[in-house]
């Protein structure tokens, strides 16, 4: 009976894990990206496609609505989900700006959020 306790607590750690992951990539990505494009002139189109971003916001909204909303259930802490909401808005709001510097500084400002958010969830579920 205990083992299925702790499944849940598995899956969402995993997932925190994930979201790790995906903020690490994804600021990457940006900080590459503007260098790659405004250094060398390449990869334009690759690099600022905006579906890239979309669905980077959707996977992050994902997997950070699954495991830090339950994380914030279990323990019982607000930080967590407070800090990664605010990187989700973060990253939203670089979606209404032009590509560009300031998207890649939103974005990245917005990833980091999101991933102490994930950081804090893994550290308060233990």
């Amino acid at each position: 009976m205990a083992r299925m306790g702790s499944s849940p607590s598995l899956i969402r750690g995993r997932l925190d894990r994930a979201g790790l992951l995906l903020s690490g990539l994804c600021a990457l990505h940006c900080v590459l990206g503007v260098i790659i494009v405004a250094g060398l002139g390449l990869g334009g189109g690759i690099f600022l496609d905006p579906a890239i971003h979309r669905v980077g916001l959707v996977l992050a909204t994902l997997i950070a609505a699954v495991a830090i909303g339950v994380g914030a259930v279990r323990h019982r802490r607000a930080l967590p989900f407070v800090v990664a909401m605010t990187g989700l808005s973060f990253m939203g709001g670089a979606l209404a700006v032009g590509h560009g510097v300031e998207e890649a500084v939103l974005t990245v400002i917005g990833v980091t959020l999101v991933a102490a958010g994930h950081l804090l969830n893994l550290r308060k579920a233990r």
